[in-house]
């Protein structure tokens, strides 16, 4: 597709079977494009990652359909356009992104990447159109989200949004801790939920869900579709069984990333009732990342996520990932449960993003 940008193409992103095929030239480039938009973003590597890393949640997956461009300038790759669509029954969401290089900001090119989002989702029946985008502080005009936590400068991604037609619906709070001198405080915290949570125990795994978690896991991965708190944003509540749990996993063995799950189980039933994920790339020395955490909602009030945390994050430095500087991990600013936890552990805010929202008509 071609535009009035001169010398602006976009390219339907070829996905390679693995990152030796000859066809990998792209997806190599299309990687390297990414993580130097979001160092420009955030001023940092932290959400880096080799093609290695990035091609299994690129490969063709039963549970979404997912479009990708390159942005092409006068033959040099300059960004990404990329739309993903819930195959649950009935969905009408759509997930997307523009990211260009900021040398390239404000020649129309991200409205033309735009336009190829809305005619995708319109192609396939969907009319409710969502997206996020980090907005680094600044001084000047602010918007503040309509759930009364927290507000994001009126930068240029915020234009963007609103030029567009969409409405801040939420704000995420990305927060890090510093691993170095938490041990002590991950102990303490870790025997005080361990006071608390009498009846229940903790069990991890690393790769491939063990059998006999298989289904309270997928249970409980569903939970996280529908129960984190979501402001006005829609989500389609997902179907987890043990295929799609097995998809899953494989995505990070594949990758050579590393995952740990700790999870609380009540011991009376045997039922695993709360979990969290950390995750590590193949640099041992790169940061962390923590990803899902979730306690079911009839055994809250047990410091369960309290426990599953701390107990994760001892393990991770003690057994897996000793030289990992930092944990990053998002959160709604409105869910002070999990962000009290983490303030207790830590964790300190350092960037926020805005969650933006378009119905079609």
């Amino acid at each position: 597709m071609t535009t009035t940008v001169p010398g602006l193409q976009f390219r339907s992103l070829t996905i390679p079977a693995s990152m030796d095929a000859g066809d990998a030239a792209d997806f190599r480039e299309f990687t390297r494009v990414r993580n130097l938009v979001y160092r420009e973003i955030a001023g940092t590597d932290d959400d880096a990652m080799t093609p290695e890393e990035l091609l299994p949640h690129y490969q063709a997956d039963p549970d979404e359909i997912r479009h990708a461009w390159v942005v092409i300038v006068d033959g040099a790759f300059v960004g990404r356009v990329g739309v993903d669509l819930p195959l649950e029954d009935g969905s009408r969401n759509a997930f997307w992104l523009v990211e260009l290089l900021a040398a390239h900001h404000g020649r129309g090119i991200g409205s033309a990447g735009y336009r190829l989002i809305e005619q995708t989702a319109r192609e396939h029946g969907r009319t409710i159109l969502q997206s996020w985008a980090q907005h680094p502080d600044a001084d000047g005009d602010r918007l503040v989200a309509p759930t009364g936590y927290g507000s994001i400068p009126r930068d240029h991604a915020a234009r963007f949004y609103l030029r567009h037609g969409y409405t801040l619906e939420q704000i995420e709070r990305q927060s890090e801790l510093i691993l170095a001198g938490a041990d002590a405080t991950v102990r303490h915290l870790l025997a005080e939920a361990e006071t608390a949570s009498a009846g229940y125990r903790v069990v991890q795994w690393q790769g491939a869900t063990p059998a006999t978690h298989v289904d309270a896991y997928a249970w409980m991965k569903s939970r996280m579709s529908t129960d984190a708190p979501s402001a006005d944003l829609d989500f389609d509540e997902e179907t987890w069984d043990a295929e799609r749990v097995a998809r899953h996993d494989a995505k990070y063995v594949e990758s050579g990333r590393t995952k740990l799950v700790t999870a609380a189980q009540h011991v009376d039933s045997g039922e695993l009732v709360a979990f969290n994920e950390l995750v590590i790339g193949t640099d041992p020395t790169g940061p962390s990342h923590q990803e899902d955490t979730l306690v079911l909602r009839e055994h809250r009030g047990h410091r369960l996520g309290q426990l599953v945390k701390c107990a994760g994050l001892q393990t991770w430095r003690r057994d897996i990932a000793p030289q990992s500087p930092k944990v990053i991990t998002y959160n709604a600013e409105e869910n002070r449960p999990m962000l009290d936890i983490n303030e207790r552990i830590g964790f300190v805010p350092v960037a926020y993003n805005g969650a933006w929202k378009k119905v079609l008509t």
